[in-house]
């Protein structure tokens, strides 16, 4: 068992495996990301994404403009199941962003993608807290695809960084 405790290490480095973000905040990737500028996006759904979005890409730093993040969104919310009374007992609420990662010179789309997540509601009695529920669903959505989309951009990120020849 200890041999396959210290086999296993060396086999993933053999693979080429290596961290997203190695070399820190000096790393390529970090770098990408600190210079996003984020394009504003519409609605209350648009507010929580770029929030989210600040707080993940503002963690690495600022840094000069390269890129800007346009990303549209498609919220809805669906009833599903019924009770004898026809009222939604149920419903699902989709959060969906279309997102491209232009350059600040010349505007050429260098990453073009899509990011989703939903998450499922009880429609209770009080009209208050099925509105709460679908508030909270929103946040965590936003959140979701938050973490999506920089997850995206940041293997782009490495990807562009290997081809160049740069960590």
């Amino acid at each position: 068992m200890t041999r396959l405790a210290i086999l296993v290490p060396l086999l993933l480095t053999a693979c080429g495996l290596q961290p997203v973000y190695s070399g820190g905040r000096q790393g390529a990737v970090a770098q990408a990301l600190a210079g996003i500028d984020i394009a504003p996006i519409e609605g209350r759904a648009g507010w929580l994404v770029t929030n989210a979005l600040r707080d993940r890409i503002g963690a690495l730093g600022s840094g000069p403009a390269r890129y800007r993040l346009d990303i549209r969104l498609d919220d809805q919310i669906a009833g599903l199941g019924s009770r004898s009374d026809d009222s939604v007992a149920r419903e699902r609420r989709t959060l969906r962003a279309r997102y491209q990662l232009v350059e600040a010179q010349g505007g050429a789309v260098v990453l073009d993608a899509t990011a989703g997540s939903d998450a499922g509601i009880d429609v209770v009695g009080s009209e208050y807290a099925t509105i709460a529920a679908e508030n909270t669903a929103l946040e965590r959505l936003a959140e979701t695809i938050a973490d999506q989309i920089v997850a995206r951009v940041a293997v782009h990120a490495r990807r562009e960084a290997k081809a160049a020849g740069t960590r």
